[in-house]
């Protein structure tokens, strides 16, 4: 099996195990990664963002191989300009 057949195989689960413990440096038993297994964790992990996700979310690999990078201004476009969480007045505590 070649390695882009592999990646098309894999399954969503194992991708978000995957995810999982690159973020981590350690497997979901608690064992810390190789340096080795690092490499091709986040290997398959990016193979798999560009070539089943094609994400368009920054800092992610897209359906080009590249990164996603987008600039401070495109990033506030996707989120509106008075979005506010919560205000409350002195009188509304």
């Amino acid at each position: 099996m070649d390695f882009k057949a592999l990646v098309l195989a894999m399954s969503a689960d194992t991708y978000q195990s995957l995810l999982d413990t690159v973020a981590t440096g350690r497997w979901a038993d608690g064992v810390q990664l190789s340096d080795a297994q690092k490499a091709h964790t986040q290997q398959l992990v990016m193979a798999y963002q560009a070539y089943v996700l094609k994400s368009t979310e920054p800092y992610t690999i897209g359906a080009d191989g590249q990164m996603v990078v987008k600039s401070k201004a495109e990033m506030k476009k996707q989120f509106p300009q008075d979005s506010s969480i919560a205000r409350f007045a002195h009188d509304d505590l």
